[in-house]
């Protein structure tokens, strides 16, 4: 407890002033649709407010029940909620967040993927915002790879590697590029086709050249950090792959029953999760524990510990290191708060009557 408290005082003196949100009529709730969410913050601003989080979990300012995931039957996915309370910001934010469901554009026309997040002013439980957060779950989980490029990647990493190619390998690529400049990437994906678009997105978008790998085995052996984003239900990357010096961020697995990484690559790798509560439960650290490759003090800390400057980063370009993001309500209530905040600031949004005295 004495060591929680003096994080938090060290915490709290990092933090901007004012950090309250700006002020909206307490009976008046804001509004944001997609189009307002995506005007109203940036890449780099997600990537500090997943670092505010991260320090903030790890300062003893939040609470963050377990999220609850719903499985639907086949051929619908999942949704997820996910609730969490920032005593530094004194918000309350509870995200709803479904994925999987292929059939929904054609059949209902809504996207396969959705997510809406409501906040509540701590001081009150009043709820003072609803918002589209399809797209900050996508930011914010970029976020956290290029903070953990930040945190853990050798500095002279040039190249990266993505194990998928969907909506959040791009949205890695759009936030690691904030933190260090990529030569080059080497992609693999099961669909040739949509290889084929993603090398073509990203070139065009960023001047990146892309490489369309013909195995996973040669897209890994040329990573210096290896990104991985799939929905796998087993192994997609051997430990015999993995090269000396590489950075794995581990983005894909989030529930029990996924997989992305042969287990044995934990062994001698220095490992980082975003909760350990979280990973061993249902990230990708579940399986070494599982197979009994690791324990958990083989765990080497949080990320928040590190960004704190608790405990190292990476020590040698030698160290495999890999950063296991479940993913934490606590980067959802910093991002989203700093875009209510920005609403305001601009008057962006419509506020409408929903709580009456």
């Amino acid at each position: 407890m004495v060591l929680l408290a003096d994080r938090a005082r060290r915490y709290r003196k990092q933090l901007p002033e004012p950090l309250i949100h700006g002020e909206i009529t307490p009976m008046k709730t804001l509004l944001l649709n997609k189009e307002d969410v995506g005007s109203l913050i940036s890449m780099k601003e997600v990537i500090g407010t997943v670092e505010e989080a991260y320090k903030a979990f790890n300062s003893g300012q939040v609470n963050q029940p377990p999220y609850t995931c719903i499985h639907l039957p086949p051929p619908r996915g999942e949704i997820d909620f996910k609730l969490g309370y920032c005593e530094a910001n004194e918000i309350i934010s509870m995200k709803a967040s479904s994925g999987g469901f292929p059939n929904n554009p054609t059949e209902h026309g809504v996207p396969s993927g959705m997510g809406t997040i409501l906040l509540f002013d701590a001081r009150t439980c009043a709820l003072i915002c609803v918002m589209d957060g399809s797209l900050i779950t996508g930011l914010r989980t970029g976020a956290a790879g290029a903070v953990s490029v930040k945190a853990l990647a050798r500095k002279n990493a040039r190249t990266i590697t993505s194990i998928g190619t969907g909506n959040q390998a791009r949205m890695q690529i759009r936030a690691i590029r904030e933190v260090m400049t990529i030569e080059a990437i080497h992609a693999w994906s099961h669909h040739p086709q949509t290889l084929a678009q993603y090398k073509a997105d990203i070139e065009r978008e960023f001047g990146i050249p892309v490489v369309m790998a013909r195995s996973k085995q040669d897209a890994v052996e040329q990573a210096d950090i290896l990104v991985t984003t799939t929905r796998g239900k087993g192994s997609l990357v051997e430990a015999a792959w993995v090269r000396p010096g590489t950075h794995i961020v581990a983005i894909g697995t989030d529930t029990q029953g996924k997989q992305e990484l042969e287990p044995e690559i934990f062994r001698n790798a220095k490992i980082v999760n975003d909760s350990i509560a979280q990973c061993v439960e249902k990230g990708e650290t579940w399986h070494p524990l599982h197979n009994n490759i690791i324990s958990k003090h083989d765990i080497h800390a949080e990320i928040g510990e590190i960004l704190l400057g608790e405990k190292p980063g990476r020590e040698s370009d030698d160290e495999i290191t890999i950063f296991d993001s479940t993913g934490m309500a606590i980067q959802d209530n910093t991002t989203s708060n700093l875009i209510y905040r920005n609403a305001i600031a601009s008057n962006t949004g419509m506020a409408f009557e929903f709580i009456q005295s």
